[in-house]
């Protein structure tokens, strides 16, 4: 259900066609209460049904759903409303929500010269004075309809399903600080040393949840930095991290510069961890680390054979048209981020321009920029997957992606959770949140939340005032 309230009685749910485009199975996601869909609802998603985006995908599957659903009914039984638990809804593959799909069958005058929220929000209310049993609320992804529909004093409401959490603030940031006391609260405390790695085997303090790969920042004289390896019963064995932080360790040439940069060098370079995300403001150097991390295991050790690094073509202010070339030339404006970086990284050859030249073309050779739109049907084999700009991808969209990664391929989501630039996409429903989430009990992927700008004091002040 979009709200999660106590509801009294059954209620019918008026479906905004953004929903629809939005998430195809919202159809079979509002359990026991019952659907309406307002004729102009279906004119719309006709009238986007063609075409090769992921909203036409989307309208084509919805097709599909009520096709299945209305087959074999006549047009009385359309009329009394199709049960949502028909077998060619099970057939789908989708959970049968116990409600009924009912259309609206009367229309009501001249709508050519009306616009289609209001078209939908007036199948509302009429539907609305014809019916007394059942409370009737609109579903929609459109603030202003749902301003509108409030003002007319028809309940309105967010489509919530595919939120992955119901506050930002609940989403897991991947490192802890524990108490300074932490060592006197062990009732059991073992250390060994394995492989040249020190590891503790120690009992998780109480009301608190940890999970694997998360990093925990210990304070005091003694504190360390370390990582959560295994959770068992109520105990966690945990290893001393690795210490980007000094110059005599580096990863390409670059050290961290605080304990989250450090934690985050420690899951890119995990051979074990196949999936990091890193969520970070501007300028808390998240595709500095991972191209290093990539470079390093390409180049100095062949653990990976390329980096492969896509994004969200997605533009900030107005779209500066069609952009010629190849696949890689057209997705090079895109990569602004990519090869600011990579003038960071390069070697310094000053003075030895075909030093430089020979750099720059290995670094071409061994680093491929994709786009998104091709990305279905293929299968990345030991590649080093770099997604950028993450948080403007949906929950489909990440998983298209992530299910392309084959044998020893890592993937590396990063992006900034508050520049959203899609439509309909928010902090609590962007694909990048989800699989953080989703991912954060899975033994090999690590997460690390960046909160702590070294780009520049005026980039860092910036990004706090403005």
């Amino acid at each position: 259900m979009p709200a999660k309230k106590k509801l009294h009685k059954t209620c019918i749910y008026v479906l905004d066609t953004n929903v629809l485009m939005h998430d195809p199975t919202a159809l079979f996601r509002f359990e026991e209460h019952d659907i309406f869909l307002p004729m102009t609802v279906l004119e719309e998603l006709d009238a986007a049904k063609k075409g090769m985006s992921e909203v036409s995908r989307n309208v084509r599957q919805v097709s599909r759903f009520l096709d299945a659903l209305v087959e074999g009914f006549d047009e009385q039984g359309i009329r009394d409303g199709v049960a949502l638990n028909h077998p060619d809804a099970l057939d789908l593959g989708k959970v049968a929500s116990g409600g009924r799909l009912r259309f609206e069958v009367k229309r009501r005058g001249d709508h050519s010269n009306v616009l289609p929220d209001n078209d939908i929000l007036s199948a509302a209310l009429a539907l609305r004075a014809q019916t007394a049993k059942s409370d009737v609320i609109l579903v929609s992804k459109d603030i202003n309809l749902r301003i509108k529909a409030a003002i007319m004093g028809l309940p309105a409401e967010d489509y919530q399903n595919d939120h992955a959490l119901d506050d930002l603030s609940l989403l897991f940031r991947g490192v802890s600080v524990l108490d300074a006391d932490i060592w006197s609260q062990q009732t059991r405390l073992e250390s060994w040393t394995e492989n040249s790695r020190t590891f503790s085997r120690m009992v998780v303090p109480e009301n608190s949840v940890w999970y694997p790969n998360q990093f925990l920042v210990m304070p005091g004289k003694n504190g360390m930095q370390a990582v959560v390896r295994q959770v068992d019963n109520g105990e966690a064995v945990i290893q001393i991290a690795d210490d980007y932080q000094s110059a005599s360790h580096t990863v390409w040439g670059i050290s961290s510069r605080n304990s989250e940069q450090n934690f985050a060098l420690n899951a890119l370079m995990d051979p074990k961890v196949y999936f990091v995300t890193l969520l970070g403001t501007a300028g808390t150097g998240k595709t500095l680390l991972s191209l290093a991390a990539g470079l390093t295991q390409t180049l100095d050790t062949p653990t990976y054979r390329e980096i492969v690094v896509t994004r969200a073509t997605v533009p900030v202010g107005e779209d500066i048209g069609f952009l010629p070339g190849t696949e890689e030339e057209k997705m090079t404006p895109w990569m602004g981020a990519l090869t600011d970086n990579l003038e960071v990284l390069s070697p310094d050859n000053s003075g030895n321009q075909w030093a430089q030249d020979a750099t720059n073309d290995l670094l071409s050779k061994r680093i491929k920029i994709r786009s998104l739109n091709f990305m279905r049907g293929r299968t990345f084999l030991n590649r080093f997957v770099i997604i950028d700009e993450a948080q403007n991808l949906t929950p489909k969209q990440i998983k298209t992606l992530l299910t392309r990664a084959g044998p020893g391929t890592k993937m590396v989501c990063i992006g900034n959770i508050e520049q959203i630039d899609t439509p309909y996409l928010t902090e609590t429903s962007s694909g990048l949140t989800y699989a953080v989430d989703r991912f954060k009990d899975w033994p090999h992927s690590a997460h690390v939340t960046l909160r702590r700008g070294e780009r520049s004091p005026l980039a860092d002040y910036a990004s706090t005032v403005l």
